[in-house]
């Protein structure tokens, strides 16, 4: 087993654990509306042309551009309406010289258009009759058969995080069902003589449980399902024990606590024991979390993080996070969003280790500011009053106030 605090940075931390691991995809067939946040499980193709048929992008009429050729205010083209083609309805009006048709947005053209005057450019002279005031070039205000997506065009590749958007492309060419790849199940074990559950009243020395709820929320938000298995007190028979059902429960080990150096600590010891090759890493440069234990067992990866909230919850996100994303098939897990504000107070750091603090955004004269959260890392309400994390780099000794940071988005 690697010696305890001999640290790794949490990047290489994430490859050596990464190097031990395989993507276990296995695929399902759901619908399409109910995909949001799954990943496909292969490549997806179009099976048709979108649009079907010319579409008009604006309210106008449809007609021959050659017609309009020439037109100004001062010497306009006339045109005489010879109908309208309804919303949702196929059209029967073909045009000759001189004749256009009312078009709207997103509808078909009259046979014969090959562009669309807007409203703006043209001038009623009665019920029957226009003139258009300049020219309009061919296809101008038409959206074409398949200038979205042609027919056999690749629509999302294997390993896509389905986005809103992405669902309505899927349905807008009557892709109704899709094949993603099932959902992690990641089982969570909370560790501690002092953890109670919340709806209990601690007694002397005792804690409510936060660790399973954080964690879960974080597993579901990262595409998994959580599977919390028990609190679990400080016996190290009884956690191997649990230990043991939580790995034919789940795809991935979460230990809550258990994770520091002190007598109690059998986190790593259990990993260990659990099968090859058993614990990669102990202990990362990164403060608040440097005691946190990551290994595999028999394929499947197991974590051991701290036991204090707001380390769990950066070693979560750092480390289990994209292990998630990985383990399902995507190749390029999700970053979380980030905003840039100006830092209101220095920030200590030390050299040879990533720091995360909490900030405050605060709009300050027109642009965000940077206010840190500073705290303890068992204080959960210094994240409850955050918006995010800034990040010191590993080869800086602190941030000053005045400095523009990147600011990691809850």
């Amino acid at each position: 087993m690697p010696e305890f605090f001999n640290v790794l940075p949490p990047g290489d931390a994430l490859q050596l654990l990464w190097k031990h691991l395989t993507p276990h995809v296995q695929a399902e067939r759901i619908a399409t509306k109910d995909a949001l946040g799954r990943i496909t499980a292969e490549s997806i193709c179009s099976p048709e042309d979108l649009p079907t048929f010319p579409r008009s992008s604006m309210d106008g009429f449809s007609l021959r551009s050659g017609d309009t050729f020439g037109a100004t205010e001062g010497i306009p083209a006339y045109f005489d309406v010879v109908g309208e083609v309804p919303m949702g309805q196929p059209t029967t009006i073909r045009l000759s010289t001189g004749e256009a048709a009312i078009a709207y947005t997103g509808g078909a053209l009259a046979h014969g258009a090959d562009a669309v005057v807007m409203m703006e450019h043209t001038q009623r002279i009665d019920d029957t009759t226009i003139e258009v005031v300049r020219p309009t070039a061919p296809g101008e205000n038409v959206v074409q058969i398949g200038e979205d997506i042609r027919y056999g065009d690749l629509i999302l590749p294997a390993g896509h995080i389905l986005r809103s958007q992405d669902l309505g492309g899927l349905l807008g060419l009557g892709i109704t069902e899709v094949t993603v790849t099932k959902q992690l199940h990641v089982a969570i074990v909370s560790t501690g003589d002092e953890l109670v559950p919340p709806e209990s009243t601690p007694g002397a020395g005792q804690i409510r449980d936060i660790n399973s709820y954080t964690i879960s929320a974080l597993v579901t938000r990262a595409g998994g399902i959580p599977v919390p298995i028990a609190l679990v007190k400080d016996d190290y028979q009884a956690q191997r024990e649990t230990a043991l059902q939580a790995l034919e429960r789940g795809d991935i080990l979460v230990f809550s606590a258990g994770s520091s150096v002190s007598s109690r600590d059998m986190t790593a010891d259990i990993i260990e024991s659990l099968g090859d090759p058993g614990v990669l890493v102990h202990g990362i440069s990164l403060r608040p979390g440097k005691p946190t234990v990551a290994g595999v067992v028999d394929g499947k990866p197991a974590f051991g993080l701290p036991g204090n909230p707001v380390s769990a919850m950066v070693v979560f996100d750092l480390l289990v996070r994209p292990t998630i994303y990985m383990l399902a098939g995507c190749a390029e897990p999700p970053e979380p969003p980030t905003v840039r504000a100006r830092l209101l107070r220095d920030i200590a750091s030390q050299a040879g280790r990533e720091d995360y603090v909490p900030i405050r955004l605060v709009p300050q004269n027109g642009e965000l500011s940077a206010e840190p959260v500073f705290g303890k890392s068992n204080l959960i309400y210094t994240l409850v009053r955050a918006h995010g994390m800034v990040k010191v780099p590993l080869d800086e000794g602190g941030l000053y106030a005045g400095q523009e940071v990147l600011v990691r988005l809850y």
